[in-house]
């Protein structure tokens, strides 16, 4: 799981963060995923926007069906899984030259800034791209009061 954070180029921490890849790492034992020959953990990659009131989230996705795809949303926390599966064409018999197309499952997590209104989220897949469009909940004013 990662968390997304603003491009600063200003600052130091934005250029240099040692620890970004560890979350991956535990991510990939916690999966306690059994990779067959030739297969390995495929991370899906992702494009974020912000506009005032929402994000937009483009995951590429290719050769994945659309029911093979899992979008899960809780509080500020996006988590995407997915499953690239091969054909039966490709398993009945006869031999593979080469295979160099990814086939297996996927999965990935990650923090926004603001929390999302699950309600009015909504998902399209076209063209092995899942655009999520993700409202931003309205924020909860604080109130001062006034001491008598």
């Amino acid at each position: 799981m990662a968390n997304l954070r603003r491009y600063d180029p200003i600052t130091e921490l934005a250029r240099f963060d040692p620890f970004r890849n560890i979350e991956d790492l535990f991510r990939d034992f916690r999966l306690g995923n059994i990779m067959r020959e030739g297969e390995s953990q495929q991370p899906i990659r992702i494009d974020v926007h912000e506009n005032e009131t929402s994000y937009t989230v483009r995951a590429d996705l290719p050769g994945v069906n659309r029911e093979d795809i899992k979008v899960d949303i809780n509080g500020n926390r996006v988590s995407i899984a997915a499953e690239a599966r091969r054909s039966d064409e490709q398993q009945q018999g006869g031999n593979i030259v080469r295979s160099e197309r990814f086939y297996g499952a996927q999965y990935r997590s990650f923090q926004l800034e603001h929390e999302i209104d699950d309600e009015q989220a909504n998902a399209k897949y076209e063209g092995g791209v899942l655009e999520l469009t993700l409202p931003k909940k309205a924020q909860q004013g604080s109130r001062k009061l006034e001491i008598h």
